[in-house]
This record gives structure tokens, sequence and C-alpha cells, in this order.
């Protein structure tokens, strides 16, 4: 066999290593109770912030945790823990997605995505009502 054949095998074999990898690590979108069932899998879940219940951050006792409580697409509220410093702007958020695992009950969620109505209103500023 010649040298560029084994090296084209090798290289052939490595990729596949690289896809296979790839695929097995992806998380992909679900709810609370989905993420419940797979603690060991990781999850995107959409949902919003639940402003009635209160947001810890501390960041004299720990900048690197933020809990919340959200509402996935479904109704279901968790809280979710956030190992990360608190978001800009977060209450102003109109969709928040978190990327993590569902575990104890919990969110231990390790990034966050949000949507925040400003950036999406052409530059006009928010409409209010009078009460």
């Amino acid at each position: 066999m010649k040298k560029i054949h084994i090296i084209g095998i090798v290289l052939i074999a490595v990729s596949i290593g690289a896809i296979i990898a790839s695929l097995s690590s992806s998380s992909t979108y679900a709810d609370f109770k989905e993420a419940s069932a797979s603690p060991d899998s990781e999850f995107h879940v959409v949902g919003k912030l639940d402003k009635s219940k209160e947001t810890v951050y501390d960041p004299r006792a720990d900048a690197n945790r933020f809990t919340f409580f959200m509402v996935d697409n479904t109704g279901t509220e968790k809280k979710v823990t956030l190992h990360k410093a608190k978001p800009q702007d977060f209450e102003h958020s109109e969709q928040i997605v978190i990327i993590g695992k569902c575990r104890d009950g919990e969110f231990s969620a390790n990034d966050i995505l949000m949507k925040c109505p400003s950036k999406y209103n052409d530059g006009k500023p928010a409409e209010t009502k009078n009460l």
C-alpha cells in the first residue's frame, strides 16, 4: 500500500471520529420536563423570566452565581442557577434561552441568551401605556 493511501485512510478515520464526537456533545432544544427526564444531557430551554419572583445576585458573596425563576414555553416553572454574572438588562428581556442541565429539581445553566425588545424596535423608543 502506498503512503498516500495510508494517510488518506487515517484522515478519513479522524474525520469520522470528530463528527461522532461533535454529535454526541451537541445539545438540543427542550422544555423543563424533558430536561428533567435526562439529567446527564445538556439542553437549550426557551422561556420567560417570572417577574413575580425574586432574582438573587450578590457579587460580593459569589460573582458567578445568579438565580432566578423562569417559565418555559409549556408553562412549567423552575428555579434556574446561572453560573455566570448577572447579564445587563436581564429584567427587560422578552425571551430567555438557557443552556445547561436539570439537576435536583432546578436547572443549572452555564450560558444564557436573551432577546431584548430594545434591539428589535428599529431604533424607536418603546411604547408605554398610561394607566
